[in-house]
């Protein structure tokens, strides 16, 4: 849901934990020429399509493949006492609607 208090609890977990960077879903709408209009004549801006996921899921994997050098490109300071300790914080009202390409999903029967 929109305006449920997820920035504010990202912004919170920013500051209480180490070595922590955030990417958050909104810096990935696409641009305004490129949002459908609905049929009430609003552009329909809580709808999947209304975001690059691709640009998001990029920027993760930026994380992944370094998270000292996102960090640092960032402004994110790395805590000498926790400099193994990376985390990484998403943060969007629509994270969870994604089927993410090329997924690969565990057979319940190899879950413990």
């Amino acid at each position: 849901m929109t305006n449920g208090g997820k920035t504010t609890l990202t912004n919170s977990l920013l500051r209480a934990l180490p070595n922590c960077c955030v990417i958050h879903q909104d810096d990935f709408f696409k641009p305004q020429d490129q949002i459908a209009v609905g049929e009430d004549g609003f552009k329909q801006w809580d709808v999947l399509e209304s975001l690059d996921m691709e640009a998001m899921l990029d920027t993760v994997q930026a994380w992944l493949s370094s998270p000292r050098k996102f960090a640092r490109a960032h402004g994110v300071s790395i805590q000498p006492e926790a400099s193994d300790t990376h985390i990484l914080l998403l943060e969007g009202f629509l994270l969870y609607s994604y089927n993410l390409p090329r997924r690969h999903k565990v057979p319940r029967e190899a879950l413990p």
